[in-house]
């Protein structure tokens, strides 16, 4: 049977028993979100490259293709998924990326996911595919329903395909890293942001500040040989920078292992960037300008969800092997009625991966 059918009666049967379904690509991100719950049903079976038009700057895949498959045909015509999507799993899925709504280093400088995503075919609890968007910028228009499903975790409906915005990529790029602390890394950091610099990525990992440089050949040496000449900066090697931004943006450095070798947990804070480092908070990992930082913490102690708070920003328990904390920040009661009812309109059945966002979205809770 061909694999969209196959789907789609997956789908049917599970309506018709009230089966909760637990919607996986690959299981890259099974870490991430509340624990899944229902009858699994295997999405890498509907892959593909559907249309694909380097001079379009637009792709079209099935949810279940690779997403090492996808880059690597972008790469060949030199584009990307400008927003650097970590895979977590050699075999990491479109159609994941899109359902968990993760981006990597170069999120702060190009956009985030949704960004990208002009169009979207999901299946309904009906089994019926409905379509939104479209794969070019003017058919985005009135309520952007594709875009509500990036970052709701299949909890809205079973994605099917995907189309997304992609980018050349630049012509140029320099990696340096400077010894910085913290306080003074977001200083500088917030300081380039109001200057026509073309820094693509920033990070600050254990007393050195690591910056990436990228764009045309003339603004990267400018750039480069300013930061080398005022900062006394080091350049990486091309294998070095690549190395690097792979490793965090893949959660490889040592850093983020000590989450899987411990009873330790890994929060994921979003601040204004300019709020001030905090000490107190322990093991940190800056990104984004200051905006992201990753805190390793005890799994008892979910008070940085508070303090996150109070600095004008949101924590949410990205990895812990004890989830007796919410991951994601409880909402206030009317955002929590809101998103109840478009829970309710897009999967009234309650079928598709119950409780992974957040258990009171569920339609019997």
């Amino acid at each position: 049977m061909e694999s969209l059918a196959w789907l789609q009666q997956r789908v049917l049967d599970a309506a018709q028993h009230r089966i909760p379904l637990r919607m996986r690509g690959s299981g890259s991100k099974d870490f991430y979100g509340e624990v899944a719950k229902g009858e699994l049903l295997d999405v890498s079976v509907h892959q593909g490259i559907l249309r694909y038009e380097p001079t379009e700057l637009v792709i079209s895949v099935k949810a279940g293709t690779s997403l090492a498959l996808v880059e690597q045909s972008l790469a060949d015509h030199r584009q990307m998924l400008a927003f650097e999507p970590p895979h977590f799993g050699a075999q990491a899925t479109v159609g994941g990326m899109v359902a968990a709504g993760l981006s990597g280093p170069r999120r702060a400088s190009s956009g985030a996911v949704r960004d990208f995503v002009l169009g979207m075919c999901l299946l309904d609890s009906k089994a019926e595919l409905l379509r939104f968007g479209g794969e070019v910028m003017k058919n985005v228009a009135g309520y952007d329903l594709s875009r509500l499903n990036v970052g709701a975790l299949g909890t809205l409906g079973l994605i099917v395909e995907v189309s997304l915005k992609v980018w050349p990529m630049p012509a140029a790029s320099e990696t340096l890293w400077l010894a910085m602390d913290a306080a003074n890394a977001i200083e500088h950091l917030n300081r380039w942001a109001a200057e026509p610099w073309p820094l693509s990525a920033s990070a600050w990992v254990d007393g050195h500040l690591i910056l990436r440089l990228e764009g045309a050949q003339a603004a990267v040496s400018e750039a480069a040989n300013r930061w080398q000449r005022d900062y006394q900066a080091k350049f990486l090697t091309a294998d070095q920078a690549r190395q690097f931004w792979d490793d965090i943006k893949e959660q490889r450095l040592a850093f983020f292992g000590a989450v899987r070798q411990s009873s330790k947990a890994l929060w994921r804070v979003s601040l204004p960037s300019a709020a001030a480092h905090q000490p107190s908070w322990g093991d940190t990992v800056i990104e984004w300008g200051g905006a992201l930082r990753w805190v390793l913490c005890s799994n008892d102690d979910a008070s940085i969800r508070e303090q996150a708070r109070a600095l004008g920003g949101h924590a949410s328990l990205f990895r812990s092997l004890d989830k007796r904390h919410p991951v994601f920040t409880p909402l206030a009661p009317a955002m929590m009625a809101l998103q109840r009812r478009i829970k309710r309109e897009f999967d009234p059945l309650g079928i598709f991966n119950p409780g992974r966002l957040m258990p009171a979205l569920d339609v019997n809770a």
